[in-house]
């Protein structure tokens, strides 16, 4: 079994910035498939970004693209996502997932239902 713990939520003012990190417990193998997705009250869950770590693959919503930066960091098991230029619209419980040895693909952003490993989430809350 893969456990996930995200961290770095927080409250910020538009335009600030907060990085989110997400921690498994299993080693990251190239191929495995690391997405950021996020859900607000009301809303239905969306992908943010994705990452295929072996092979520096990533795929980003048209709504982050440009702010948003998701990487694996030297740190072992450790991915991350950089968000500059927060807008009140980020507001959102971001959640970390793990799909193992399938590759990453662009569909995957609108299917969070195939990632199998989550973690519980981190609170972002972006002022105006």
């Amino acid at each position: 079994q893969v456990t996930v713990r995200e961290s770095g939520g927080g409250s910020v003012q538009a335009g600030g910035s907060l990085k989110l990190s997400c921690v498994l417990s299993t080693i990251v193998q190239p191929t495995d498939c690391v997405g950021w997705f996020r859900q607000a009250p009301g809303k239905e869950r969306e992908g943010v970004a994705l990452i295929e770590v072996g092979y520096t693959d990533y795929y980003y919503s048209d709504a982050v693209r440009g702010r948003f930066t998701v990487s694996k960091e030297n740190a072992k098991n450790t991915v991350s996502l950089q968000m500059n230029n927060l807008k009140p619209e980020d507001t959102s419980r971001y959640f970390c997932a793990v799909r193992g040895g399938g590759h990453c693909y662009n569909d995957h952003l609108r299917d969070w239902s195939i990632f199998p490993y989550w973690g519980q989430g981190t609170q972002v809350t972006v002022s105006s």
